[in-house]
């Protein structure tokens, strides 16, 4: 969760990923996906020396360049338990290839779209729609198998290698319709996307067969279903786009038919059944909880309550309906009756730590520090690593004025990697506090940098730089960080 920090700050920026595209159709993320490859392919020539020849380097780098892009137009799902489930789903799913080009990682975007996709540089997304489409584990471990598939056989890579005649005149096309929207964007980009990109990027009828025999290849050994494949594949054929009937066939990245199914089949009857291990039984029990954090952090609030409600009404005891309540009403800023349905939540999980720190969250947003110093704590106790713990426990030091503690929390996070960008804005604060002002101007400018907001950041940095007088530890950090300060917004 973590929704916000001590409403006594309101810094302006929204820490989440943007959402500009989420009002208009589901299907728009894959054209951002598209466009921000084009992107790529059109814009930046330096990044891909030979394009015949796309080398793993290439790739790599173009995978940090889409990842940016993805970041500017995606709203990912931010809930520490469910990315941690992801990522711990996707990397023991890994343990079967003998080679691993690049670091995997693996996103939930928050729309309703029922699809998956590969990007360039072992990067995977995961709509939100189709994780709530699919009722077992071993559904959803066939899709993140069958996207391991395609990049551990370099599909994407084999595509781009073709796209070499994609040119300025379709990336104007998409761009344009991308910033008209509606009814007359569509027209834009399938004509530009038909003419330029359709035989370039669409996966084949060869490359979806050979990811899906890899997916039984990964799957097999992790001892999940492999029957989870056909299964998954009829909900996405079923659910049609979520009706929208209006998304051009090139860009169904994973079409069905009677011949892949056929292929499917053929797969898995010689599937042998095997025992779980003891890894892939933990990810199967922690499923439902990860279906209820999804629903309840991507669903319309009304159809999220009503879902959990009538959860209750079959199983009053449930814990996990009043956790996916809790979740609701504290998006809702409705922090009092989260607290009631995150404390009924926990009898039934009293030692669960996504319920006890969404329920310290709750705590600190309804002005209740103390109770969620508890609460938090007692997570620490179970996990003294949690990361998403200790930052809400300096938010909740700060905002109960114990400076100090917050601080050395704050420190501590800002060498546990990934850093989040909040992190140097409560630093900044700290420090002024303490009126340590050379370090509070130099966290602020990291923040702002971060940003890309780089005026501010540049003005901090100066400030910095001439509060740190002849401190050279310190002097030197500001200089490294001023290195390579471009152009940015504000």
């Amino acid at each position: 969760m973590i929704k916000s920090t001590i409403k006594s700050m309101n810094p302006k920026t929204n820490f989440k990923c943007g959402s500009y595209f989420g009002q208009y159709r589901p299907h728009f993320s894959l054209i951002i996906f598209l466009c921000a490859l084009a992107f790529l392919l059109c814009a930046s020539p330096p990044l891909i020396r030979d394009v015949s020849a796309l080398s793993i380097e290439d790739e790599r780098k173009m995978g940090e360049e889409f990842l940016a892009q993805a970041l500017a137009h995606f709203q990912l799902v931010e809930d520490p338990f469910a990315n941690q489930f992801i990522n711990d789903l996707g990397h023991y799913l890994l343990a079967p290839l003998e080679t691993k080009n690049f670091p995997f990682h693996f996103y939930i975007i928050k729309d309703n779209t029922l699809n998956a996709f590969a990007a360039p540089g072992g990067h995977i997304f995961i709509f939100s729609g189709l994780i709530e489409a699919m009722d077992n584990i071993d559904e959803l471990a066939a899709v993140i198998c069958h996207e391991i598939g395609h990049i551990s056989a370099r599909h994407l890579s084999k595509r781009i290698e073709q796209s070499k005649n994609i040119g300025l005149a379709t990336l104007a096309g998409i761009l344009a319709g991308m910033l008209l929207g509606g009814e007359a964007a569509g027209a834009i980009i399938t004509g530009s996307l038909a003419i330029g990109m359709q035989a370039q990027l669409n996966y084949s009828r060869e490359d979806e067969r050979q990811a899906d025999q890899l997916s039984y290849k990964y799957m097999e050994p992790a001892g999940f279903d492999p029957g989870g494949m056909i299964r998954a594949l009829n909900k996405i054929q079923k659910g049609s786009w979520l009706g929208t009937g209006k998304v051009p066939a090139y860009l169904l990245t994973h079409p069905t038919g009677p011949e892949r199914m056929a292929n499917l089949e053929a797969l898995l009857s010689r599937y042998t059944p095997r025992s779980l291990s003891k890894e892939a039984a933990l990810l199967k029990g922690r499923f439902p909880a990860f279906k209820t954090v999804i629903g309840a952090s991507t669903l319309d609030p009304h159809d999220a309550e009503r879902l959990f409600n009538r959860e209750l009404e079959e199983n009053p005891d449930g814990p996990l309906p009043h956790f996916g309540l809790g979740i609701v009403y504290m998006g809702e800023g409705r922090y009092e009756e989260a607290i009631r349905e995150l404390e009924k939540s926990l009898q039934g999980k009293p030692d669960f730590i996504p319920i006890l720190r969404t329920l310290g969250e709750a705590y600190q947003m309804n002005d209740q520090g103390e109770k969620a110093l508890t609460v938090l704590k007692k997570v620490l106790e179970l996990n003294h690593r949690d990361v998403a713990t200790l930052y809400l426990l300096g938010i909740t030091y700060e905002s109960l004025g114990k400076n100090s503690k917050a601080l050395r929390l704050f420190e501590r996070l800002s060498y546990l990697k990934p850093v989040r960008i909040d992190v140097y804005y409560h630093l900044g604060l700290c420090y002024g506090r303490e009126k340590r002002l050379a370090l509070a101007h130099y966290n602020f400018g990291r923040y702002f940098k971060r940003l890309s907001q780089i005026r501010k950041a540049q003005f901090h940095f100066q400030k910095a730089k001439g509060l740190a007088g002849n401190n050279p530890v310190l002097q030197k950090k500001i200089i490294k960080e001023m290195e390579g300060l471009g152009q940015g917004r504000d």
